[in-house]
């Protein structure tokens, strides 16, 4: 399997200006030379296609090892890539009119009702009425809660 073939050319002209900058490299104990980062997407992807473990993507592909994409992953994630990735690619789709909005489901949770609903009536109560409270800070009012357990009683 190629880097081409995860992510083709085209595929790969929309995304690449929505991935941030690599860090900048310190110049002093400078580390590993960064990856590109075609191939960390397509090792990704293809951990994420795959379901396998990131430890098991092979080096055959020549996409790093598999930390070294999860931490591409996560990296993108803590910039927005994904979010901003994900718009344009739907935005494609739908102009294109290549989304089948037939399998398409819409959880309540997650989105906004912009007209709302039925209003439902008042919830009734279970019970008629509360009991009085029987540690009211009325009757409390100046006793310490050890005192009022301990009464001494006057003895003659």
């Amino acid at each position: 399997m190629k880097v081409e073939d995860l992510v083709p050319d085209g595929l790969w002209e929309e995304i690449r200006p929505l991935l941030p900058p690599p860090m900048p490299r310190r110049a002093r104990n400078p580390g590993r030379k960064p990856m590109d980062p075609r191939r960390a997407l397509t090792g990704i992807l293809f951990v994420l296609k795959s379901g396998i473990p990131w430890e098991m993507l092979p080096q055959e592909l020549g996409c790093g090892s598999g930390m070294s994409c999860w931490r591409y992953l996560h990296a993108w994630q803590a910039a927005g890539a994904w979010k901003k990735i994900h718009k344009v690619l739907l935005g494609k789709l739908r102009g294109a009119n290549k989304i089948d909005f037939h399998r398409a489901v819409i959880d309540s949770a997650s989105v906004r009702a912009t007209l709302g609903g039925p209003r439902r009536g008042r919830t009734p109560r279970i019970a008629e009425k509360r009991g009085p409270n029987t540690m009211s800070s009325a009757k409390l009012r100046g006793f310490p809660l050890r005192s009022m357990s301990r009464r001494r009683t006057a003895t003659t």
